[in-house]
């Protein structure tokens, strides 16, 4: 009995990892007011020259003329980038030079920013190296590299502040941060892996496709369209990370091309081209194919086309336009933020060092707006000099204001769902509460049943239709921690309508939403957010959490997770299940918290009224040899301050013979009546009198006066 008490204490620490509760608030967090002014400070970098095209210096905020769709606005910033008096030429770095120290890849999303008092991007030239590993072959990839090399070991200079970032159909991750230390750069340009993120080169369905004699399937563009929509959201992304900073940015794009897929691309590449814009960021590509001599009907890396293109030609066209096509969408993204791309040489790296001569002395105005309305539309942006008129002035013409949540269009909300998703800083706006379980469902699969509970007074209310609504978007990804793959996400939206009545209860009751998911034992992080669709308000919730595998627990009786509830409610009336009888049924032959057609919610809280029911859930498992009836013994037992101060009746429930688990439900139901208000331990036991083994849980709980 006391080695069993000892063993007690251990097996309560093993259990508390693998069942997940928490919310992304303290709860006690006190609700502070927040007064918040909304100013729009704009940014924007000119260059001012004279008739001989020379650097006009010595001015000030008060030389600038600058109108807003014809609206005066008062200069508050004018300050002189000054790259022309410090940058010099560095001393060729040859590999006997070279400091050998491997530096560790930061792969992170964010930029930092430049620290209040420090003038750390000053008088720099900003230049960033983006690697789309997603499209581009290994012989391209190394071409790249290399060139990216060339340049930092001979032709960077003392102005330049060198990025590195690489997407590989994953993220955009930044490997290596603003930094003028050539060795940490060239360390992460050595490190990075050829071949790395291929599997989304693109392929076409035309004259110029070859035969490969398969069977006939899905027209290859129909994909292509998505692996398009990914590179250049991925773009996006890049030119929003590097806007938070006021200085001129270059962002060098190493691509093997980039096609369009008709007009169905339109939308993301005006998308991107607009936030580079709006972050003040110019697009230099960098064709990494090189210089390309190609046969008129291929090379040896795809079999012959095998239709009648190779007797007319056709083929040989097709073959041509594909390529010319993929330059093009490049040429319009350089073209539309002012860089300019590199096609048909081999030496890639004199690309870089067009994106870094095109940086020069220049003036960063900065401006409030005088327009508050934050529509999105597009503004229009007029600088001058009041003295020099004949000075030639170049900046960017305009940008596209932001807009608030109430004139989001529904693109706009699923973009802010997905970048919210995204960010590393989670955004806490609404607070939210989660449980995860887990449930054995055969040997090597385990349903996962997720509860978020959301409290009913952050969500606003709309009158629809003469009635309140509430709507409710939810979006979550689950990741496995050890190969980092996305293993299933989840998109779902709740449009919950209320009575007069349960609109008033909504102010003291939570809403909780549920799903689930089959998983396989191991590591696994979730992420998962939620939005007050009426207000735009966001509440995320991050954790990490274990799958055990029961089969390898030999000292112990396997048991699941365990569930504590005070409401059993019949599935068809869960308030946003409503429309989903399919999924119901469906539901019902997986999850073990659906019995009889009633659900068991989980009490993410668990928090209970001494006046109402008490319900609690698990299962245990014993792999069943032939004969085997012996049933497990399970009791539930409540302490406060070291003493037993309640406990049910030990039940005896046989498992099923049927499964080759074992799988043995057991359900406690009870009222803590005769006991008074406040915090207790929560204990179920499970014996197993056939293999004189046992299980103990604990949790704490907090019974409240009814």
């Amino acid at each position: 009995m006391r080695s069993l008490r000892g063993f007690v204490v251990f097996w309560c620490a093993a259990l508390a990892s693998a069942q997940q509760i928490g919310t992304n608030k303290p709860a006690d967090a006190p609700e502070t007011p927040t007064l918040s002014l909304n100013v729009q400070l704009v940014v924007e970098p000119v260059v001012v020259t004279d008739k001989q095209g020379n650097f006009i210096p010595g001015l000030t905020a008060n030389d600038f003329v600058v109108t807003e769709d014809g609206t005066p606005q008062t200069v508050r910033i004018c300050e002189r980038q000054n790259l022309a008096e410090i940058a010099k030429p560095l001393p060729a770095l040859t590999r006997e030079d070279e400091n050998i120290t491997l530096y560790r890849q930061l792969s992170r999303t964010q930029i930092a920013p430049e620290a209040e008092g420090a003038e750390h991007y000053k008088d720099r030239r900003l230049l960033a190296l983006y690697f789309d590993l997603s499209a581009m072959q290994p012989a391209d990839q190394l071409r790249a590299f290399s060139a990216a090399q060339h340049f930092v070991r001979q032709q960077m200079t003392t102005a330049d502040l060198v990025a590195i970032l690489r997407y590989q159909g994953g993220s955009v991750d930044i490997l290596q941060d603003f930094t003028a230390d050539r060795n940490r750069l060239l360390s992460i340009l050595e490190t990075m892996i050829v071949g790395e993120g291929q599997g989304s080169a693109e392929t076409v369905d035309d004259a110029s496709s070859a035969d490969t004699g398969a069977a006939f399937g899905q027209d290859d563009s129909e994909f292509n369209v998505f692996n398009t929509d990914r590179q250049l959201s991925a773009l996006e992304t890049a030119a929003r990370i590097l806007g938070h900073l006021s200085e001129k940015k270059s962002l060098i794009y190493f691509a093997s091309g980039l096609r369009l897929n008709g007009i169905d691309n339109e939308a993301q590449l005006h998308a991107t081209v607009d936030a580079a814009i709006k972050a003040g960021v110019s697009f230099w590509p960098i064709d990494a194919r090189g210089l390309v001599a190609e046969a008129p009907l291929g090379d040896a890396t795809q079999g012959s086309q095998g239709n009648s293109g190779i007797y007319t030609g056709a083929a040989a066209q097709a073959t041509t336009s594909n390529f010319q096509y993929s330059q093009d969408t490049l040429f319009a993204l350089a073209g539309d933020t002012g860089g300019k791309a590199l096609f048909d040489t081999n030496e890639l790296a004199r690309g870089i060092v067009q994106a870094q001569q095109s940086i020069e002395d220049y003036y960063i105005l900065g401006y409030y707006s005088t327009n508050t309305i934050q529509n999105g539309k597009f503004r229009r942006v007029r600088i001058s000099l009041k003295q020099n008129l004949e000075a030639k002035l170049d900046y960017r013409q305009g940008y596209f204001a932001n807009k608030v949540f109430s004139k989001f269009n529904a693109v706009d909300k699923e973009r802010q769902l997905e970048d919210a998703l995204m960010l590393e800083d989670p955004i806490t706006d609404l607070t939210v509460a989660m449980e995860i379980d887990h449930f054995q469902l055969n040997r090597a699969e385990y349903f996962v049943p997720i509860v978020v509970k959301i409290p009913g007074r952050e969500l606003a209310l709309a009158k629809r239709g003469g009635a309140e609504h509430t709507l409710i978007d939810f979006v979550g990804e689950i990741k496995d921690l050890i190969g980092g793959t996305t293993v299933t996400n989840v998109r779902d939206n709740v449009n919950i309508k209320l009575s007069d009545a349960t609109a008033a209860e909504l102010v003291h009751r939570p809403i909780e939403y549920d799903t689930g998911f089959t998983l396989l034992p191991g590591k696994y992080s979730i992420k998962f957010l939620a939005r007050d669709d009426e207000t735009g308000r966001i509440g995320t919730y991050q954790t990490t959490f274990v799958i055990p595998n029961l089969n390898k627990e030999a000292s112990q009786v396997p048991i699941s997770s365990v569930v504590l509830s005070s409401q059993r409610v019949d599935q068809k009336n869960v308030l946003y299940d409503a429309d989903k009888a399919k999924e119901r049924a469906k539901e019902a032959t997986v999850n073990p918290l659906v019995q009889d057609g009633r659900k068991l919610i989980p009490s993410v809280t668990r928090v209970f009224t001494t006046g109402r029911e008490v319900y609690v859930y698990l299962q245990a498992y014993r792999q069943m040899p032939a004969g085997d009836t012996h049933p497990f013994v399970a009791f539930v037992s409540l302490y406060s301050g070291g003493r037993k101060e309640f406990e049910t009746p030990p039940i005896a429930v046989a498992p099923n013979a049927g499964n080759r688990l074992g799988t043995t439900p057991l359900n406690f139901s009870f009222r803590a009546e005769n006991l008074s208000a406040g915090e207790y331990q929560c204990q179920v036991t499970v014996i197993d009198p056939a293999t004189l083994k046992a299980s103990f849980w604990r949790a704490p709980i907090k019974l409240v006066a009814q």
